[in-house]
């Protein structure tokens, strides 16, 4: 932390803020701020917002330039920043919108009523939406503080009236319940839920709570309980978010006239929408009360005081402040030229600063330098900003790592993390009746839902559960960690248990003693194996460094761990035998690409199993862009190549010429010798058969081998859940990852043309799946009437190789929209651009 400190200082210095912080200070008045290149921007408005008695409004173009401001902002101030996004994403498609963007609206409505100088930012799209009037929206909020007067059936009828939602327990927004003097409640605008203890008509305490543990966190003296604002419309309760704001804010901004167009846009395109549906049975408002259009947008920016970073305003400038900063040299992991820029900078009187995102990456630049013959002149700072700069003013030229070694840099997000062992709130409320429920102590019984039994003149909330003979058992609450719902054959019915009988209990004993039976007979199976030796790695080169270093993205904590533990393996004599577990897009791909070079690196090649022939190509792919400045030969084998070219790749692999050999189940056939076979990676094992299997024990005897799976078959998780096989989790998703949202409907042409027309208005591609290849072109047909703009293709596994490979090569480079195809597209296929799938008649798929 404490080298974060002379970031802040340098760029709260007077000689670059002070011009600035006066005019702001002057009221309506409109400013040019002209200079400010990449992260820049986010310093010098910290240091004016930071010291400001007004709130700060920033508009940014879109959400991800929003974002990753949020970030650096965020960053520097080290205090609270609000964000404000679009509730949903297309005029009149209320019912998609999004809770969670819900409450980060409603909070910044709060907070402007409460709270004196916020710091908001927001972009184009999200203005486009009026929101509920101060007055309405302080008519419908509900205050209330510890020790005051209220019936908990009066305050049970104003959240009715506010439409929230009665339920047992409280998970998400909009929600409440009361057990006994209990009140639980989810308000629209906070991070947490509130529980209100009363003592008969008194609220004795207010502390908020865990949705998953349910359990207390912290005690508050007075709340503000929000409704959903973005529910109830009417013609006069909605204005746009700038006459929400008060009178002496400061906007910032980059392109008023880009932030203009776009509301502009929106509102022709709800006004054509409204056009078609306002005949309809439902109501509907007219855009006007819905929407701020283009021209109310630019007239109302006129009562505010304007900061605008361009050259060319949209407002005359009452005052032009110029600051002298510039982008850096791009060096593209070019270090010879990094270090030509470090003296150049040292000998105009700059201060070099690198900004790095972990202390590895310092120790990398450390490294990198170690052997320099002149004194370059710089300091590493543990600190995150999203470009750099130089900046003449304060003699500083800021670097960030991520630019400097071309990684992909993503804003992150806060995220928290549960306890999953024992059944939660959440899981519970997804039960439902008649589900089979295990309960440690008891046996295997069925759920029969939330009850209310009184209890010593008390009611209190408990889970019901039935058992042979009509046995009932109640469970607090409280004892949720006992239970779990039972998972057994997939189809097959379970024995329920009697209580009292002693048949649980002979039953959890007698699975204790094969337990150990089969772990017994595992373990020896598999000591047998650790005995023999293998071959052990050299320590990390250079050159894995430099791979590991070059990876577009951030590694999450359990990608690290992994990739520690993989190399940790590989560098014994003993055979590594190695599962790591991971959702699909947990970056799996990646940790076996660094055990390979690893490999690699000491001259063993590798062999890369996978269960489709499209999955080799897109491996291949990968593997060939990520060694593409190593000297690491890749190719693949499967149908998409001639018998000629397979032979001839086989040759080479024989001969020592392919390090790394990507294919199908080809790659284990008899005619497939390597010269030095030292690793064998498996890419999702529960796919091949029986013989196959055989087949890689023969494989498996003295070679290190590595399998990945998402979903891995009993047999293979358990051994490493024994210890017979190492195990790695990779149970951390990737920064902002999103959780998909799927929707189970009838064939609707309306709503696939909608879906379609959607992702490719935001650039994107789409999967539609259709598993019958005789009718599949006729589905293409309708699919390109229903959206003749689209670019639509069909793929099958009858289709010849080559085609099938030049076809998903062109879907992964963008050269068309829409891919119909057969389930041949379902094992790992990753095409970054693809966010839709269309599965038709899903009912016939397992």
């Amino acid at each position: 932390m404490g080298a974060q400190a002379p970031l802040l200082t340098y760029f709260g210095t007077p000689k670059q803020t002070d011009p600035l912080k006066l005019a702001v200070e002057i009221g309506n008045t409109k400013i040019q701020l002209k200079g400010l290149i990449g992260s820049s921007f986010a310093t010098t408005a910290s240091a004016v917002a930071r010291e400001s008695n007004k709130p700060h409004l920033f508009i940014f173009r879109d959400k991800e330039e929003a974002s990753y401001f949020v970030n650096d902002i965020e960053n520097l101030l080290k205090n609270e920043v609000f964000f404000f996004p679009a509730s949903y994403r297309r005029s009149y498609q209320i019912e998609e919108t999004d809770n969670a963007n819900i409450l980060l609206r409603a909070e910044v409505l709060n907070k402007l009523n409460n709270k004196r100088n916020p710091i908001i930012v927001t972009y184009s799209e999200a203005l486009s939406e009026k929101v509920v009037s101060r007055k309405e929206l302080k008519k419908h909020t509900i205050t209330l503080k510890k020790g005051e007067d209220i019936a908990i059936e009066d305050l049970e009828e104003i959240l009715q009236d506010l439409h929230f939602e009665a339920v047992d327990f409280v998970i998400e927004v909009g929600q409440y319940s009361i057990r006994g003097g209990i009140l639980d409640v989810y308000s629209y605008a906070d991070e947490y839920p509130f529980r209100l203890e009363f003592f008969d008509t008194e609220i004795e305490s207010i502390r908020t709570f865990d949705v998953n543990t349910q359990l207390s966190l912290h005690s508050e003296d007075k709340i503000t309980i929000i409704p959903n604002t973005e529910a109830k419309k009417s013609t006069n309760t909605q204005v746009s978010f700038l006459e929400y704001l008060p009178s002496n804010s400061v906007i910032w901004t980059k392109d008023i006239k880009y932030t203009k167009g776009i509301l502009t846009d929106y509102f022709a395109r709800a006004e054509e929408e409204y056009q078609k549906i306002k005949e309809s049975v439902i109501q509907h408002l007219d855009p006007k009360y819905l929407f701020t259009n283009g021209v109310d947008f630019s007239e109302e920016l006129k009562n505010y005081c304007i900061i605008e970073n361009a050259n060319n305003t949209y407002f005359d400038s009452d005052k032009t402040i110029v600051v002298n900063t510039t982008s850096l040299t791009k060096i593209n992991k070019q270090f010879d030229l990094l270090k030509e820029d470090l003296l150049k900078n040292k000998e105009q009187g700059l201060q070099n600063i690198i900004l790095c995102s972990s202390d590895e990456q310092e120790e990398r630049f450390n490294a990198i330098f170690k052997h320099s013959e002149e004194e370059l002149n710089y300091k590493c700072i543990l600190f995150s900003l999203h470009e750099g700069f130089i900046d003449f003013t304060n003699k500083q030229a800021i670097y960030t790592d991520h630019q400097i070694f071309d990684r992909h840099h993503k804003f992150k997000s806060k995220t928290k993390f549960t306890d999953k062992q024992a059944i939660t709130i959440k899981q519970l409320t997804q039960l439902e009746l008649g589900d089979f429920v295990t309960h440690i102590d008891h046996g295997i019984g069925k759920f029969e839902g939330l009850h209310k039994i009184e209890n010593n003149g008390k009611y209190q909330e408990v889970i019901k559960l039935t058992y042979k003979a009509g046995d009932i058992l109640y469970i607090s609450i409280h004892s949720l960690h006992k239970i779990a719902k039972f998972s057994g054959k997939e189809g097959g019915v379970p024995k329920i248990n009697q209580l009292g009988s002693p048949v649980w209990k002979k039953t959890k004993a007698k699975t204790k003693v094969r337990v150990k039976k089969i772990a017994f007979n595992l373990i020896n199976l598999y000591a047998k194996r650790k005995l023999q030796k293998g071959f052990a790695y050299a320590p990390d080169t250079y050159l894995q460094h430099e791979l590991e270093a070059s990876f577009m993205y951030e590694d999450t904590p359990d990608q690290s761990k992994a990739t520690i533990a993989i190399k940790d393996d590989m560098e014994k004599e003993m055979p590594m035998d190695r599962l790591v577990c991971g959702d699909v897009g947990f970056g799996k791909t990646e940790i076996a690409i660094r055990a390979a070079f690893k490999a690699v690196a000491d001259s063993k090649q590798v062999a890369v199993l996978v269960p489709t022939t499209i999955l080799a190509l897109q491996h291949y792919k990968t593997f060939k862009k990520r060694f593409k400045h190593l000297p690491c030969t890749v190719d693949y084998i499967n149908r998409f190549k001639t018998p000629k070219e397979q032979r001839e790749t086989l040759e080479k692999v024989a001969r020592g010429e392919i390090d790394i050999l990507i294919g199908t189940h080809r790659i284990v056939g008899k005619d497939v010798k390597f010269l030095d076979l030292g690793l064998m990676i498996i890419d999702e094992e529960q796919k091949f058969g029986v013989n196959i299997k055989d087949k890689l024990k023969l494989f498996k005897e003295n070679i290190d081998t590595l399998t990945l799976s998402a979903t891995p078959i009993p047999r293979t998780l358990q051994f490493s859940l024994l210890g017979a096989r190492d195990l790695s989790l990779i149970n951390t998703p990737p920064p902002n990852r999103q959780s998909v949202e799927t929707n189970i409907i009838g064939f609707n042409q309306e709503i696939i043309r909608d879906a379609i027309s959607y992702e490719m208005a935001r650039n994107g591609q789409i999967f539609f799946v259709h598993n019958r290849i005789e009718n599949i072109k006729e589905v293409a047909g309708l699919l390109q009437r229903l959206c003749p703009d689209a670019k639509i293709r069909t793929g099958h596994g009858q289709m010849e190789g080559k085609q099938l490979e030049e076809l998903m090569i062109d879907f992964m480079e963008g050269d068309f929209d829409v891919l119909v195809s057969t389930t041949i597209i379902e094992n790992g296929v990753d095409v970054a651009n693809a966010n839709t799938i269309i599965i038709n008649n899903a009912q016939n798929f397992g």
